[in-house]
């Protein structure tokens, strides 16, 4: 840290990032991170989402980060408590974008009471910076997907029909068919306005955009965006929370601290994916078919009481009996990643838990679902930490290949390259510590002290 900063006035910055935990998570972390560099942060996003964040917010930070509530419309279907994408049923994420539009001039009202220096927003919702421009302030967009995933979706937007140029990213034929399908059920209209707003949010930040990434993996993918658009990508690092432990979670890492060194694996889909019934039982047979202990937090969406014993297949939890730990709701990710027990994790490769599993080391088991998931699984593999469970040709998962890919990563003579580079990967991050934030907090304090917004 500069210390030589702390004497003058800290800089004002309004984060405002989309209302999903995979936007709300990075955002938090790059406050904490620049408010121990001369910023003054302020924290904006729904009460349920702040209610979320405060119960685990520690202290030392709450005078430098502030929090800021925006009150959505009540729309039908959409109580307050559903203002955010954590379990939201995927029918109703039109209507809570909806509903985040709707509040476009409330957030214009706080940008013109509070007046900060700067504005960082998220990919979704153009109107901020455009506010931001009205009043003279500077606004810099955060994206806290890959490099990978916005230079592929760049490239589609200012090259169709050219083939993508690393040819070890790409979607597979039945990911691509899915998502035509899903694609096919939206109006044409609505699919090119969404597609609008997040162009529209790139190319409005201010000189710069930030990207929750490092270059030690990605830097290909950051200069071949500045090759496509001109703007200079600023990487923020890996943006990792660091882990707690309360209590209600200690029987778990208890569980965990009976384990053999890296017998266990950690089994996760993020906040806002639901796993179809059929592949729900799939990995539940390729776990009880696999060698190695697990913990698998299910979850479903908010309103529907499933039961597990009858989600999962029958007699499930008699013939796992201690190797197995699955449970209904959340598990604490960062504690059981950074854990010794632990030697794989089976993800949907959302690029927040990419980046958890990197910074502990873990080579990851992968299991793509959707969005930019493929094409953070192609690029995790190709860095060498990672082994896809591959579907077959009409997108269905096998029992066999869940079980013998996890026996692969985790325990197999052909897993040790993988195991090495993971833990390769753990030991540079430790090495670069805050490299990235230190270069980060320069250029946003230059933007701040230009005291305009220009669209370059």
């Amino acid at each position: 840290m500069n210390g030589f900063m702390d004497n003058r006035e800290p800089f004002r910055v309004l984060m405002f990032p989309w209302l999903g935990y995979g936007h709300i998570s990075p955002f938090l972390e790059l406050a904490k991170k620049l408010s121990q560099r001369n910023f003054s942060i302020y924290l904006c996003s729904t009460p349920v989402i702040l209610n979320s964040i405060k119960k685990k917010f520690s202290l030392k930070f709450s005078p430098s980060i502030q929090f800021l509530e925006l009150h959505l419309q009540t729309l039908p279907n959409l109580p307050p408590s559903l203002h955010t994408t954590n379990g939201l049923p995927p029918h109703l994420m039109n209507t809570l974008k909806e509903a985040f539009d709707l509040a476009s001039p409330d957030f214009t009202l706080i940008l013109k009471t509070l007046k900060p220096d700067l504005l960082i927003y998220d990919f979704l919702q153009p109107w901020a910076p455009k506010a931001a421009a009205e009043l003279k302030i500077p606004a810099v967009e955060f994206i806290s997907s890959s490099s990978t995933m916005t230079a592929y979706m760049l490239h589609a937007f200012k090259k169709p029909g050219i083939k993508f140029p690393f040819s070890s990213i790409y979607y597979r034929d039945y990911e691509m068919a899915r998502i035509e399908k899903q694609e096919s059920s939206t109006p044409v209209e609505k699919l090119e306005e969404d597609k609008k707003r997040v162009r529209d949010c790139f190319y409005l930040s201010c000189d710069i955009v930030l990207i929750k990434s490092f270059k030690e993996i990605e830097g290909k993918y950051s200069d071949y965006i500045t090759n496509l658009t001109g703007k200079k990508i600023v990487t923020l690092g890996p943006l990792v929370q660091e882990p707690t432990l309360d209590d209600e979670e200690s029987e778990l890492i208890t569980w965990l601290n009976e384990k053999e060194k890296k017998s266990t694996i950690f089994v996760s889909f993020g906040s806002e994916y639901f796993l179809s019934k059929e592949d729900l039982l799939e990995i539940a047979y390729g776990l009880e078919n696999s060698k190695v202990n697990f913990i698998w937090p299910i979850r479903f969406q908010k309103g529907e009481d499933i039961d597990l014993e009858e989600a999962l297949p029958k007699g499930f939890f008699n013939r796992v009996g201690n190797r197995g730990k699955v449970f209904k709701g959340w598990a604490p990710q960062a504690k059981i990643l950074e854990h010794s027990s632990i030697g794989g994790f089976v993800s949907h490769c959302g690029w927040s838990s990419v980046m958890e599993s990197m910074k502990y080391g873990v080579p990851i088991i992968t299991m793509p679902m959707h969005i930019d998931q493929p094409i953070n699984s192609r690029l995790v593999e190709d860095v060498g930490i990672a082994v896809e469970v591959v579907r077959d040709s009409n997108g269905k998962l096998h029992r066999e290949e869940v079980a013998a890919i996890i026996n692969q990563v985790v325990l197999d003579k052909d897993g040790e390259l993988v195991r090495q580079k993971a833990k390769d990967m753990k030991e540079m991050l430790y090495s670069k510590g805050d490299e990235e934030i230190e270069e980060v907090a320069k250029e946003l304090e230059k933007l701040c002290a230009k005291k305009t917004h220009s669209f370059t």
